[in-house]
C-alpha cells in the first residue's frame, strides 16, 4: 500500500490578516524611538542599514497594494510552498526598490503607519480568494498574507538583532504561521519519513527519505525554538552554529539537516 498523501497545511484568513497588522504595528511603534545614530547602524543583511531594514519592512507590507493594482489572473497556477524557493530570484529588484524607499521616507514611523492604513483599506476591499500576480506565481490573497507574515516576522528578528535593546514583540500568531510555512517548506525540499523535526509548540514535520518509522520515539529527530528555525531556514544561522547553541537538538544519522538549510534567502 503506498504511503498516504499528506494533507496540505491550511491557514485561517482572519487569524492571519489580525496576525501580519498587529507585527506591523509592533514594528511601527517600536522604531518611532529611534535615533538618527540607530537608523544608520549596520545589519546582518548586507550593506543595509537599519533604516532600510525598515523600509523594506514596509515595503513587504506594500507587496500586496502593488500586487492588487495589477489585472487579476485567470486562474492559480501557483501554491503556497512555491513561494520560500521564489525569492532570491527578485533580490537585486528588491534591494534596489528598498534604497529608493528608504531615501524617500526620513521619517520611519511615519512610513509605517501609512503602510498599515493603506493595508488595512485594501484588505477590506477585497476578499481573500482574489488571485494576486507574485513572484512565486497566481496566488490567492489569503496565501499570499501567510507569506507576509514570514517576511514581518523574520525580518522583526533582523531590526532586533540590529538595534539592542529595541525588543520588539512577535505576534504568536504571525510566529506559528511563519514557522509552520518554512517547517512545511523543509518537508516540500526533502519529502521522506525517516527524520522528525520538530519545532514547539508549533510545528513537526515528517521529511527526508528513508526507513520510515510507524510508533514510538523515531530514529531520527531535531528539535529548535521557533526564533533558531527561522534563522536556519533563511540563512540567518548556520547548521553547525545552531548545533553549538542550548536549545537544538539532532539525534540519528538522518538529522543533519546542514545541506538542506537555508530553505530562503
Amino acid at each position: 500500500m503506498p504511503p498516504a498523501k499528506k494533507r496540505t497545511r491550511t491557514y485561517d484568513p482572519i487569524r492571519t490578516r489580525t496576525a501580519v497588522l498587529a507585527q506591523l504595528d509592533a514594528v511601527r511603534d517600536a522604531v518611532r524611538g529611534l535615533t538618527p545614530e540607530h537608523l544608520a547602524s549596520p545589519t546582518r543583511l548586507g550593506d543595509w542599514t537599519v533604516r532600510e531594514l525598515i523600509a523594506h519592512i514596509g515595503m513587504a507590507a506594500t507587496a500586496i497594494g502593488r500586487a492588487l493594482d495589477l489585472p487579476e489572473p485567470a486562474r492559480q497556477d501557483a501554491a503556497l510552498l512555491d513561494w520560500p524557493f521564489a525569492t532570491s530570484d527578485s533580490a537585486p529588484a528588491i534591494d534596489a526598490f528598498t534604497r529608493r524607499l528608504a531615501a524617500e521616507h526620513p521619517d520611519p514611523g511615519a512610513y509605517l503607519d501609512g503602510v498599515g492604513q493603506e493595508l488595512r483599506a485594501r484588505l477590506d476591499a477585497h476578499p481573500g480568494n482574489r488571485l494576486l500576480a507574485t513572484n512565486a506565481g497566481a496566488l490567492p490573497l489569503a496565501d499570499y498574507l501567510v507569506t507576509r507574515a514570514v517576511e514581518l516576522v523574520v525580518h522583526t528578528d533582523d531590526l532586533n538583532a540590529a538595534v539592542p535593546g529595541l525588543d520588539v514583540p512577535y505576534d504568536r500568531q504571525a510566529l506559528a504561521a511563519a514557522t509552520r510555512l518554512l517547517a512545511d517548506a523543509l518537508a516540500h525540499k526533502a519529502p521522506g519519513g525517516s527524520t522528525e523535526v520538530r519545532i514547539p509548540p508549533y510545528a513537526v514535520v515528517q521529511c527526508v527519505e528513508g526507513p520510515r518509522h510507524t510508533r514510538g520515539t523515531p530514529p531520527n529527530v531535531v528539535e529548535t525554538d521557533p526564533l533558531t528555525w527561522l534563522r536556519l531556514a533563511t540563512g540567518r544561522l548556520a547548521w553547525r552554529d545552531a548545533l553549538a547553541r542550548p536549545g537544538t537538538t539532532a539525534s540519528g544519522e538522518r538529522a543533519d539537516l546542514g545541506a538542506l538549510l537555508p530553505l530562503m534567502s
